[in-house]
């Protein structure tokens, strides 16, 4: 038996779910990778699992239980949007297990930080607001469009109608970090068409501290607008030496 050329951990953002990285996880797995594409509790196809308390924690435990059932080790772990929150916290939470962290056009927590403290306060009261209004108080309604975002039509065809409310307790969780995951080998993936988004100090923090750093200028989910750049990318990734 021939073993995998790498082990990759594919972790979606916010409203989405593991099924829209299956163009990538696909053409990953025929270059030789071993990929796993988790939903997270509440999202996807687990939706009816989500509760009010489902929270980042809940969706750290998710990651963290695929690694230990499937004896994964010697990880290349990505985070995509929200889901570079989730990896931060897999991350330090097993460092020994991860050899590489990747954030595609993702948030980048220290400890005590929550995603709603790294979105800008206007479009966090907005979520607020929405789940407040729209969600029982607890789920995120989807707030963009395909316009926003960016999406070509045949894109937006397959993957708009699949995303759904996100539980709001996973972006008001601060998370709580002992240090680990900063002496892990990362990469920043800067994926955005605008020079300025929520997401270019978390570029900027990854150049100046040195992280290994690529651009995708495809818009921010490129991982459904442009698979096969992504995955070329990650390929290299975990390959490199």
């Amino acid at each position: 038996m021939i073993s995998p050329m790498a082990t990759l951990m594919l972790v979606h953002g916010g409203w989405g779910g593991g099924w829209e990285w299956r163009q990538v996880a696909e053409r990953l797995a025929a270059r030789g990778h071993r990929v796993h594409r988790p939903t997270l509790t509440g999202l996807g196809e687990r939706q009816h699992l989500g509760r009010p308390d489902t929270d980042l924690q809940s969706h750290i435990a998710d990651v963290i239980a695929v690694c230990d059932y499937e004896d994964l080790d010697r990880i290349v772990l990505v985070g995509q949007s929200y889901g570079g929150a989730v990896v931060t916290g897999v991350a330090d939470a097993m460092p020994e297990r991860i050899v590489q962290l990747v954030y595609l056009d993702a948030f980048v927590p220290v400890d005590g930080q929550s995603v709603m403290d790294l979105t800008p306060a206007a479009l966090a009261e907005r979520l607020r607001q929405l789940a407040r209004d729209e969600g029982d108080g607890w789920r995120v309604p989807i707030w963009f469009t395909a316009d926003d975002m960016g999406y070509p039509p045949e894109v937006a065809e397959w993957y708009v109608p699949k995303l759904c409310p996100h539980p709001l307790a996973t972006l008001e969780q601060r998370i709580r970090l002992t240090g680990a995951v900063d002496r892990l080998a990362r990469t920043y993936v800067r994926c955005g068409r605008e020079e300025q988004s929520i997401f270019t100090p978390f570029a900027e923090r990854a150049r100046a501290e040195g992280w290994r750093y690529a651009e995708i200028p495809v818009g921010h989910d490129a991982h459904v607008i442009a698979p096969d750049e992504v995955v070329s990318l990650l390929d290299r990734i975990a390959t490199a030496d």
